[in-house]
């Protein structure tokens, strides 16, 4: 599938490779997937029906594939972009770009996707492509990183670097708005379309610490803009120290802000 280079945005190679890099050590890394996974799961549990055969699009570690093997007595398919995220995962398991999806129509009863989805340069398509994959009415469920996630190390990081280099390069993966996720969704043909929010936050003992924790999840600057020689030091001492000033607690822990988007839509039955 050709994107057109005016919606190209990530780099997929490198967010495929970050995903290599980060899949041993994830497990250290995987609380917020693994609460994101949890109040997922939470949401289905209203919808009164069984699913007998569900994706787990961009699965990571599998954090949500074995939630959904263990409660909803489901075979369950595990996909990622990264092949050495899957290995370890005792479940039938294919190495899938979201962008590109090998699965034929009418596959899955279930297509859920937990923190994966925001990484796609054509998320319309991507959308598409998995309401393909949904036999008639099935349920697509997703969760993405909304506009707020990251807002104290965004601006940090921007007004550092302005203040040692005097310019600005991108650095944190541009997000969606609650309301342009609603309407992509509307875009895409799904039915009962609906989409909200909450917000996690979590707490670090410095910024230097939630910038290696994002590297650990895998979630490391994948910008095609991105500046490609590494960033001076003194831009990142100086975007901590302005994140200890402004965010910092009375006991010096400073604290990270994740907007999570919930995205909720049925496949018309036929």
């Amino acid at each position: 599938m050709n994107i057109p280079d005016q919606i190209l945005v990530f780099d997929r190679a490198l967010k495929r490779r970050h995903h290599d890099r980060a899949a041993a050590g994830f497990a250290a890394h995987s609380v917020l997937f693994e609460s994101v996974a949890e109040h997922l799961i939470e949401r289905l549990s209203d919808v009164k029906r069984s699913f007998a055969s569900v994706l787990d699009l961009g699965s990571h570690n599998g954090i949500l594939a074995r939630r959904f093997a263990e409660k909803k007595n489901s075979f369950v398919v595990a996909a990622d972009v990264s092949e050495k995220m899957l290995r370890p995962l005792a479940m039938p398991c294919v190495a899938a770009d979201e962008e590109l999806l090998p699965f034929a129509a009418g596959s899955f009863d279930l297509v859920a996707s937990n923190l994966s989805l925001h990484w796609v340069n054509d998320l319309p398509g991507a959308l598409a492509q998995i309401k393909n994959a949904l036999r008639p009415d099935g349920l697509f469920l997703a969760t993405v990183f909304g506009g707020r996630t990251l807002h104290e190390l965004r601006g940090c990081l921007m007004e550092a670097e302005l203040s040692v280099t005097g310019g600005v390069s991108p650095r944190l993966s541009p997000t969606i708005e609650l309301q342009t996720a609603s309407a992509l969704l509307q875009r895409a043909g799904f039915s009962l379309p609906v989409a909200d929010q909450e917000t996690i936050r979590l707490t670090y003992p410095d910024a230097f610490a939630l910038m290696r924790d994002l590297r650990g999840m895998g979630e490391a600057n994948a910008h095609l803009h991105r500046l490609r020689t590494p960033a001076r030091h003194a831009v990142f001492t100086e975007a901590v120290r302005l994140y200890r000033m402004r965010y910092g607690a009375a006991d010096g822990r400073i604290p990270a802000t994740f907007e999570v988007l919930f995205l909720h839509g049925w496949k018309a039955a036929a």
